[in-house]
């Protein structure tokens, strides 16, 4: 492979116009297409396979004019004061009024609470809780779900401010209210850091320009592709968050290993492409398996069979595909085009971060302390790590995605009307012989006597018979509205929905099939089939991994110490962020809630693969000095002497790119961005850097092997570069450099 790569890196610095106008081309012709078709991403949630799932399209087909009103967003205002509403009425209907001018609403459905009450009593139990203290106004838009943005969320927004005084407490949720803000400057701050970052790591400019620019053409590309796949595929929204997140640290990581290897290859001399090849042949071997495992950790993702989580998985790979081509092809194309400008200018007060092989680095004075007394490191490492997990003993999972702007109207809702009329559920029948009204009666009376259940004896189903003045005459489907007394995200509901669920076999012996439905329904079904879908895939995830890093490391000891290291470091992140996110340690979230149910699959797959990626970065240099002839204990140090600085500058950007997250308004999002960068953090610094090299000190020379049986099995992919070690150099030029470097490693 590394011969392959070699004339892969020579081809691309030598013919650099080319390479770099296709990658502008490819570029420009994505983005055309994108301009000329305007595909958009979905906002609707599917989850096929799941009793959840056959409700939503039973409901499509039977029930199309309430599917259409559920496309469209139906924000829930509420009024509360603690003397009461009656006494705020003009307030109120100065706020109806004001409502009926947002746009895309019907204005005769936009009403005061108190009024209908006076007009209706019979509805007052609909509108008005906690003996009129707290009221409801539901505004209708017609607009697709699809089409919301932040326009729209802030005319609301500006209304409810305007009359949120006078004793008169005004909040909202659902509806518009879940719009967010636009992607796009977590990723801005992400790049600026990594900019800084890599300054320092190369103490020149133009060299920290081309891992930046590789970047943004990587996923400026990769969301291109993706978007361009909305045209024909329904991919949601909330799918490309991680898309750009990953891509962008994953590319500029990669990038980073490349010109680093480069200035290495370019100062032992010989032609700058021949330099060129050899840092691809090599670096680009390391970038290659890395991407190789990253690739399979998040493909893996789709064995779940949850949609938006295949989307995100399969949109990853692509990020992550496009970043090693850029690695192996763009790169070469810049340094090429930069030629012997491209560490220029150089920045005086910063050291190099390639330096001479006599120089005594922290990198080699941390690697020589590690090798000399690797127990106390490895125990301090693992005491961190299990310190961190112990709060995982409070870990709750659940999918409360409500947004930190709607927390205030969610109390309210659940203090006038109870927790669960945020999260009703849709129970849908059919029947495909006769009509369906017999089984609707029974499944009525069944779901009366179910615990859960709020205000049970105003249940009734709505039939879509023929007749418009009476629905229930000769329906062949139902429809039952039902809401629980504890929230969307509590257990009791969830065992609510499976104790609907459970009265099907008496519906079944009347001629009809029962399934719930509703978004409350769906969130309990992918939590059950996340934790269905946990244990296999860790066994494709980690098992295919495995076998890889056999093959790139031809040992058994650095898999198993990689793999094992990597518990650790999960362990540990989910510790810390169930302590902050669930049990509010520190103070730092002002609305604690529980961890989201997707998190620990995604989290394993995403930093499972980031992991190992570092631990290919270092420990394949650490290997490659010990298959060049150094001791085991000298290969560590060696390693740490061409890897540390490299491995530390890619972890600081991943966590910055990451930790970015963090700056949005809402929880969840905060959530995501804290669990991904405490994970590399743990994963980078104390497992990759401190636990897997101090343990393979203690083994020595035998993690470095394979038992003879396995040795002729396994392929030789020269993950060294054996083959292309001294491509274009001077006859003694790199056995000199040899010699320099092993004795002042030797001398360690």
């Amino acid at each position: 492979m590394s011969s392959i790569l070699f004339r892969v890196g020579r081809f691309s610095f030598r013919h650099k116009w080319w390479v770099l106008t296709a990658w502008v081309a490819a570029l420009v012709v994505a983005g055309s297409a994108v301009g000329a078709l305007s595909p958009k991403f979905a906002q609707d949630f599917d989850l096929p396979g799941t009793d959840g799932g056959a409700a939503m399209s039973m409901l499509q087909e039977n029930f199309p004019a309430q599917n259409q009103q559920q496309s469209e967003p139906s924000t829930v205002v509420v009024i509360a004061a603690p003397d009461g509403l009656a006494a705020h009425n003009a307030q109120i209907d100065a706020l109806v009024t004001d409502l009926r001018k947002l746009d895309a609403v019907t204005p005769e459905t936009i009403v005061n609470p108190v009024t209908v009450a006076a007009a209706k009593p019979e509805m007052a139990g609909a509108v008005l809780g906690d003996d009129g203290r707290i009221g409801l106004i539901t505004v209708h838009q017609k607009v697709n779900l699809m089409d919301v943005d932040m326009s729209l969320k802030n005319q609301l927004l500006d209304t409810l401010a305007e009359h949120r005084s006078g004793g008169l407490d005004v909040q909202a949720t659902g509806g518009i209210m879940s719009a967010q803000e636009p992607a796009g400057k977590a990723e801005l701050i992400g790049f600026a850091i990594a900019f800084v970052v890599m300054i320092i790591a190369f103490g020149a400019l133009i060299a920290a320009f081309i891992p930046l620019v590789t970047g943004i053409v990587g996923v400026g590309l990769t969301m291109m592709l993706v978007t361009l796949a909305a045209e024909v595929l329904s991919i949601n929204q909330a799918a490309t968050a991680i898309i750009t997140m990953l891509g962008i640290a994953v590319s500029i990581d990669y990038a980073l290993f490349i010109v680093s290897r480069y200035r290495s290859e370019a100062a032992r001399g010989g032609d700058r492409a021949d330099a060129a090849g050899r840092a691809v042949g090599t670096a680009g071997s390391a970038v290659v398996f890395a991407g190789l495992t990253v690739i399979i950790a998040v493909v893996a993702l789709t064995v779940i069979g949850i949609p938006i989580i295949t989307q995100m998985g399969l949109g990853a790979a692509i990020a992550i595909l496009i970043a090693v081509l850029a690695a192996l092809t763009f790169i070469p194309a810049l340094l090429g085009a930069f030629g012997r400008f491209a560490f220029s200018p150089r920045i005086p007060w910063i050291k190099h971060a390639e330096p001479s092989p006599t120089a005594d680095t922290l990198g080699v004075r941390f690697g020589r302390a590690l090798v000399k007394r690797p127990i106390p490191f490895v125990v301090a490492g693992l005491a961190i790590l299990i310190a961190a997990a112990i709060p995982i003993k409070n870990m709750q999972l659940g999918m409360d995605t409500v947004t930190d702007d709607q927390v205030a109207g969610q109390q309210l809702l659940a203090q006038g009307f109870g927790e669960g009329v945020a999260g009703p559920l849709v129970v849908v029948m059919h029947a495909d012989r006769g009509t369906v009204e017999a089984a609707a009666d029974t499944a009525v009376a069944e779901i009366k006597q179910l615990p859960g259940v709020a205000a049970p004896q105003t249940l009734r189903w709505i039939g879509n018979g023929p007749s418009p003045q009476n629905p229930n005459a000769g329906a062949d489907s139902a429809m039952i509205m039902v809401t629980p007394l504890s929230a969307p995200s509590s257990p009791q509901t969830h065992d609510l929905v499976e104790a609907i669920r459970g009265t099907s076999d008496t519906v079944a012996a009347q001629g009809a099939q029962l399934h719930v439905g509703g978004q409350t329904a769906i969130m309990s079904d992918l939590s059950a089939k996340l934790d269905k879908a946990l244990i296999p895939y860790l066994v494709v995830v980690v098992g295919l991994a495995f076998l890889i890093m056999i093959g790139v490391f031809r040992s058994l000891w650095v898999p198993l110490i990689g793999t094992l290291g990597f518990v650790f470091s999960m362990l540990a992140t989910f510790g810390i962020t169930t302590a902050i996110f669930t049990d509010g340690a520190f103070g730092l979230i002002d609305h604690t809630k529980p961890l989201l149910s997707f998190l620990p699959i995604f989290l394993i797959g995403v930093v499972f693969g980031l992991a190992m990626d570092y631990q290919v970065f270092l420990v394949t240099r650490m290997r490659e000095e010990f298959v060049h002839g150094l001791s085991a204990a000298d290969a560590i140090v060696a390693g740490f002497r061409h890897g540390s600085r490299v491995v530390t500058s890619a972890a600081i950007i991943m966590i910055s790119v990451f930790a970015a997250f963090m700056l949005s308004p809402d929880t969840t999002a905060k959530m995501m961005g804290f669990a991904l960068a405490i994970a590399v953090f743990f994963d980078a610094f104390l497992v990759r850097m401190i636990i897997v090299p101090g343990v393979l000190s203690l083994l020595g020379k035998r993690a470095w092997g394979l038992p003879a049986w396995l040795d002729k099995l396994v392929l030789n992919f020269d993950i060294e570069g054996e083959k292309v070690r001294n491509r274009g150099l001077p006859a003694t030029g790199d056995a000199a450099s040899d010699t320099a470097q092993s004795t002042v490693v030797g001398s360690a």
